[in-house]
């Protein structure tokens, strides 16, 4: 019983430990756009363009550069995103995490 359970944790950590890893890869990657200073006057195109650069290079699938939410708080450039990811665990058990990283 004991070994089924430690089975169980572990490929349940298997599944779901990618996606909190990527989440903060994007997290990452909005702090660096938003600390930028080239980034500051930057067009929302421009904006875009680099995070998909960035987020071609760590291999993130879950964002794309249209998932972002671009603003400014003052003259701080702000960066949200909003996502889901479902991760089938058997038959139709579903497990389901909401992420919202952001440059603040």
């Amino acid at each position: 019983m004991t070994a089924f359970l430690f089975i169980l944790i572990a490929v349940l950590g298997m599944k779901v430990v990618p996606p909190y890893i990527q989440s903060a890869q994007i997290s990452s990657i909005f702090k660096a756009l938003a600390s930028e200073s080239a980034m500051q006057s930057a067009s929302i195109a421009e904006i875009k363009q680099s995070f998909n650069k960035r987020a071609s290079l760590n291999r993130i699938t879950e964002v794309t550069a249209e998932d972002i939410e671009i603003g400014k708080d003052g003259s701080t450039l702000i960066l949200n995103a909003n996502y889901v990811v479902k991760i089938p665990l058997v038959g139709n058990v579903t497990l389901l995490l909401e992420f919202n990283p952001s440059s603040s």
